[in-house]
């Protein structure tokens, strides 16, 4: 494979405590109980208005709970971050060997890409592809179809890595086969069932898996 796609939540880094806790901040402004962040961990990876459609229980007010949640995340939350142990050396490894990457994320662009600077990975990825901030892209389906048009890529020599299964099933509906990481929020039976190829349980397995 020499075109790696990763996802950015749950892959890269670990965002726990900004994104749950941006959700947190929406649901006390509009009001309605607040569960601890712990009991939030779902929402990291989904897109996140559906999240919202979710945890209020229908359409009403979910945009306005996607806008609050922004308020915070987009000057606070997005640097309540943290890399996952060892995927600054996995990176290394990969960029080594001359292999095109990318970062693959739901998440707007405007907000991943501060992110990837904030981290110092810019020097690993050739670009970061994103959502906008009205929804275009957001499903990872459509995305990974932008981002394999974009960058000319033929899906049989490229590989999603990611932790939940909408990056599974976003990388099987482009025929761009997958490795599901465990250490972040999806779990082996999610990733499975979406139809991972591989599963790994740290960042130092992914270029085995990938060679």
């Amino acid at each position: 494979m020499d075109t790696v796609f990763f996802d950015l939540d749950g892959t890269l880094t670990d965002p726990k405590i900004g994104i749950t806790g941006s959700i947190q901040y929406a649901l006390g402004k509009l009001g309605l109980p607040v569960p601890t962040q712990d009991e939030l961990t779902w929402c990291i990876g989904p897109p996140l208005r559906a999240s919202f459609v979710a945890l209020l229980g229908g359409e009403k007010d979910a945009d306005r709970g996607v806008e609050l949640y922004r308020e915070r995340f987009g000057t606070i939350g997005l640097f309540e971050n943290t890399l996952y142990d060892g995927i600054i050396a996995t990176l290394d490894t990969l960029h080594a060997t001359g292999r095109r990457l990318f970062v693959a994320t739901s998440k707007p662009h405007v907000f991943a890409d501060r992110i990837v600077d904030h981290f110092g990975l810019r020097k690993y990825f050739t670009r970061v592809f994103g959502s906008e901030l009205d929804g275009t892209r957001v499903d990872k389906s459509d995305l990974l179809r932008y981002a394999l048009d974009e960058t000319s890529t033929d899906p049989a020599r490229a590989i999603m890595i990611g932790d939940r299964k909408h990056d599974i099933i976003g990388a099987a509906n482009n025929g761009i086969p997958a490795i599901g990481v465990l250490y972040g929020y999806g779990g082996r039976e999610e990733l499975t069932s979406a139809g991972a190829r591989h599963l790994v349980a740290s960042p130092a397995e992914i270029p085995g898996y990938i060679d």
